[in-house]
């Protein structure tokens, strides 16, 4: 397979149902999940010297859940999915330079509270 099949192949197998899941119902409640996708792709060929030739191509993707749409008693709602990784790792970084701050402040606290000549 050369690298426009390739290319070709992957382009054709994105559809919709990689971003939206298939429905499902229970207790009267369908749920239908959604996704953000990111694909990529390359490729490239070269001869040599001696007239040899290669190939060679390569295809990512990459998917994360980013909520699902509820219906429920004829009325739409979006709920988000809630990633708890990302909005730790947020929660420690405003930690960590709160805790930065207020070492500075009392540092330049100390400072000025001390009598001339001790700092």
């Amino acid at each position: 397979m050369n690298v426009d099949e390739l290319l070709t192949k992957a382009k054709n197998g994105l559809e919709t149902k990689m971003v939206f899941g298939e429905p499902y119902e229970t207790d009267g409640v369908t749920v239908i999940v959604a996704s953000t996708v990111g694909t990529g792709g390359g490729g490239g060929d070269s001869r040599d010297e001696k007239g040899r030739s290669g190939e060679g191509g390569g295809f990512g993707l990459s998917a994360k859940p980013v909520g699902a749409y509820v219906i429920k008693d004829g009325k739409l709602r979006w709920e988000p999915a809630v990633d708890v990784n990302r909005l730790l790792a947020t929660v420690g970084m405003i930690a960590v330079a709160a805790l930065f701050a207020a070492t500075r402040l009392a540092k330049l606290k100390y400072r000025a509270a001390a009598p001339a000549g001790e700092s």
